[in-house]
């Protein structure tokens, strides 16, 4: 147990807390001590009742704040979460999207003729519209996350 000596309203008071508590209760002292000579006049005992009152006040206040944003910050996480996904699903898309190109390239050609750019094959044009497609869907949809 540590001593710490606070000063509210002019005058000592001696107070015990918990080892390492010490400087938590003195900023908390001198809160008190400033709402405490913002009310001139009246007694001690009726000044520190309306600082008490206005302390308590501010923390109701306080409460409600945080209560209020509460379900904003579980609506935020969840919109975190989804987007993290979408994100997810997007990489793996465009991996595989990836991985399927590559397939293509090193796949060995099925005429050892070289290949005449006026006429390309059936199969050919329709894997690339594929992949054309694929990469456009995957495009689309990295557009439109938040």
């Amino acid at each position: 147990m540590a001593d710490v000596k606070l000063s509210i309203a002019g005058r000592a008071y001696d107070v015990h807390c918990a080892d390492g508590q010490e400087p938590q209760l003195l900023n908390l002292a001198t809160v008190v001590d400033e709402k405490v000579r913002a009310m001139p006049g009246g007694t001690e005992v009726r000044q520190l009742l309306f600082a008490a009152l206005m302390l308590a006040d501010e923390a109701q206040e306080a409460k409600g704040k945080a209560a209020k944003a509460e379900p904003q910050s579980d609506s935020l996480r969840a919109a975190v979460a989804l987007a993290e996904s979408r994100e997810a699903q997007a990489r793996d898309e465009l991996k595989a999207a990836l991985a399927e190109l590559d397939a293509l390239k090193k796949a060995p050609p099925s005429n050892p003729t070289p290949p005449n750019p006026t006429s390309a094959k059936p199969s050919h044009d329709r894997a690339l519209l594929q992949i054309a497609d694929r990469i456009e869907t995957l495009a689309t949809r990295i557009e439109q996350i938040p």
